[in-house]
């Protein structure tokens, strides 16, 4: 029998950094980052609810006045102004608002407020306001700005109960943002498990998910929505009340996500490399885990950025209705309630910018979504 003569170790050439610019070696995740970046309308998208996330982070401090603070002196007042000049024409370092004088319409009689330009209040930062706990850590009283007593400073008016609007938008942001983000959070989990079953498996497993989606998706979404709060009890504590709303939510939310899931998992459980892990005797679990998920994960993470609009839209739509969040909580569905009276919006309009913050929270969503989409297409340029 000849015998091979064994050769000798070769060393082997290291392999040259790839030149920059070279995408060849780059992971997905970083191909995805890289197109995100060209992406203007997604970074400035992402920037918006980054300081949109922060505000509401650290609301209690922002926010000038507390979440029960009003004064019946202010009700319905308008948004102040900040100037830097006063009436004669001076020019103050320090910006001011002046004093909100209340009175009555000569012809309609109606109370109307009018700024007094003889009295002026000076907007100072770091004040001493309310007690509050920040980041629910520690006690403390000092707010971002406000000015010094009697002076009251209203930067987007008042509500019908006296109560700062632009204090309780931040307030009401916490909740707003918050709830979307964590039913979406435990929708992706519940979707990716039940799909990733129903579309791995198959057989009885996989029609009985699918039935059982097909059905929770026959509902209109308000009834449903009206059946789930009706079982949530009148009197509830707050924090008892946020947690229906989250499960409330990732009760409907699942289902969409669970069929991307599945279609992907039916996609690719054929594919080559699963058949030889299962040929290589690896476990399901490990087969999903290290060589599926890995695959698609890109396209779920955006199909959960575009199902956190429809969420926000969902909790102010309750709160609106007085299904969801309920006083003395605040969220942005809460503040809207107001607006229900056309009487309100024509004669205060200012109590419609809740609503502008609504519209630039899901547009912004909706654009960085888009952009993740395109980031993550394969074929893009």
């Amino acid at each position: 029998m000849k015998t091979i003569p064994i050769v000798g170790r070769q060393k082997i050439a290291p392999i040259k950094d790839a030149p920059k610019g070279d995408l060849s070696h780059s992971s997905q995740w970083r191909l995805m980052y890289r197109r995100l970046k060209k992406h203007k309308l997604a970074r400035i998208s992402l920037t918006i609810l980054a300081c949109f996330y922060v505000a509401a982070l650290f609301a209690q401090f922002i926010a000038p006045y507390g979440l029960q603070s009003y004064d019946s002196k202010y009700v319905n007042a308008p948004p102040v102004k900040v100037s830097f000049k006063d009436a004669d024409g001076q020019f103050h370092l320090r910006p001011f608002v002046n004093e909100l004088k209340s009175g009555r319409d000569p012809v309609t009689l109606r109370k109307i407020f009018v700024q007094d330009e003889n009295v002026r209040h000076a907007v100072r930062f770091f004040v001493k306001g309310e007690t509050y706990k920040f980041l629910g850590l520690f006690s403390t009283n000092i707010h971002l700005f406000g000015v010094d007593a009697p002076g009251r400073i209203f930067l987007f008016g008042t509500d019908g109960m006296g109560r700062d609007l632009l204090s309780r938008v931040f307030l009401g942001s916490q909740i707003s943002l918050s709830i979307p983000l964590i039913g979406v959070s435990i929708s992706f989990v519940l979707g990716l498990f039940i799909g990733g079953v129903s579309g791995y498996f198959g057989g009885w497993l996989d029609s009985v998910i699918q039935r059982s989606i097909e059905i929770i998706r026959s509902f209109p979404t308000l009834p449903l929505w009206m059946a789930l709060s009706a079982a949530i009890p009148a009197r509830v504590p707050i924090v008892t009340m946020y947690l229906y709303i989250v499960i409330i939510f990732a009760f409907i939310g699942w289902t969409e996500l669970a069929r991307v899931a599945r279609g992907k998992f039916i996609s690719l459980k054929n594919e080559e490399y699963v058949l030889a892990a299962k040929i290589a005797g690896v476990s399901d679990a490990k087969i999903i885990i290290r060589h599926l998920l890995p695959g698609f994960i890109s396209y779920l993470v955006v199909a959960t950025t575009l199902a956190i609009p429809g969420m926000i839209l969902g909790e102010t739509a309750m709160s609106f209705l007085g299904l969801g969040i309920r006083s003395p909580a605040t969220s942005w569905g809460v503040l809207l309630q107001e607006a229900q009276q056309i009487e309100n919006v024509a004669l205060y309009p200012w109590k419609l910018i809740p609503l502008g913050f609504v519209i630039v929270t899901v547009l912004t969503f909706n654009f960085l979504g888009d952009g993740l989409r395109d980031a993550a297409d394969p074929y893009k340029k």
